[in-house]
């Protein structure tokens, strides 16, 4: 995050999720404890990315506070907005990266920090851990991007999320979880295993599990998809990256998926007027769909990006981005019930 913007821009490539290769892998074993490793594990596709990234830090008055992680490898910071006083519980927001990238070059993309400090809420970004080729990855659904691994990634986020809330005043009913590409499929993977410990996801270019069987969530959690209808690397319509045991549902069956373990109707209503999110497409572009019949309090929306590609490119001569702030204000919209 206190990165030059040459090196940014340089490290913003690595954003795409699983793309296709013959690297060799297995998970690092100095890390986890693995199980047998296919012979090849998919390298990044790039896709164009933004021409800048301005500076995360700018305008933003939020407190950055180094925190002693639960696993002493993997450090993370605190960051905690002006307003914040510890008398009132605040909302808390994790972002997690897509394949490859790291928390630093997540938050670049998103610029969630400036939204803490205008939004008023506690924000952490995590990083993965390094797979035998050294690169960043969650071990999230078997659709991406954990291939043979052990490393229990629900675990350390939960654990995350104590430690946040044993330093600060957390809202228990008001904690929420954002990814990118693999950091998506995380998000889906925590709604799945621990939907008492958040309120909603929203995902960008991410999906939940194929199997509906391999996913029984507590509690309902509201859902926020968005994706791009060009997206080469995780499909809209869904497909299968190499080397993993299973496939990956199209972002339609993700959200209805999500509408049944919800218990919302079967249909969606399309709002009348579009978004504008991509700032190289033809604005609107972003159709938005939303679940009728869901419980009070819980929403499953899909927004589609006609055109949009893996890393659509949403940055603005300065913060907030459109996008950040339309799935930061999702996720905020939607506390526990």
């Amino acid at each position: 995050m206190r990165r030059s913007l040459a090196v940014l821009a340089i490290a913003l490539v690595t954003l795409a999720a699983c793309g296709s290769s013959n690297d060799d892998a297995a998970v690092d074993t100095a890390a986890v404890e693995t199980t047998t490793a296919p012979d090849t594990l998919p390298d990044t596709t790039l896709d164009t990315t933004p021409d800048t990234t301005p500076d995360t830090t700018a305008g933003a008055e939020t407190t950055v506070a180094d925190t002693a992680a639960p696993d002493s490898a993997r450090p993370f910071e605190v960051f905690v907005p002006s307003s914040y006083d510890g008398s009132t519980a605040m909302p808390l927001i994790i972002l997690l990266h897509g394949f490859g990238a790291s928390g630093d070059i997540q938050e670049a993309y998103f610029q969630v920090q400036p939204l803490a400090e205008s939004r008023g809420f506690l924000y952490v970004h995590l990083d993965g851990t390094l797979n035998q080729i050294g690169r960043t990855f969650w071990n999230a659904t078997d659709g991406c991007c954990g291939v043979a691994s052990e490393v229990d990634d629900v675990g350390y986020i939960l654990s995350v999320i104590d430690s946040v809330g044993e330093t600060y005043e957390v809202d228990p009913k008001r904690v929420y979880v954002m990814g990118h590409s693999n950091g998506g499929f995380m998000s889906y993977r925590l709604a799945c295993e621990a939907a008492d410990r958040f309120a909603a996801i929203a995902s960008l270019a991410g999906a939940t599990y194929l199997d509906q069987a391999d996913c029984d969530p507590s509690e309902p959690v509201s859902v926020l998809q968005v994706h791009g209808t060009a997206d080469e690397t995780i499909a809209y319509e869904g497909d299968q990256l190499p080397i993993m045991p299973s496939a990956f549902p199209g972002a339609r069956q993700t959200v209805s998926t999500w509408a049944q373990y919800n218990g919302c109707g079967a249909t969606a209503t399309p709002a009348e007027e579009g978004l504008d999110l991509e700032q190289t497409l033809p604005g609107p572009e972003t159709s938005t769909e939303l679940f009728d019949g869901c419980p009070a309090g819980i929403d499953v929306a899909l927004w589609t990006m006609e055109g949009g590609s893996h890393i659509p490119n949403i940055a603005m001569p300065a913060p907030p981005y459109p996008l950040s702030a339309g799935m930061v204000d999702f996720l905020l919209a939607h506390p526990k019930p």
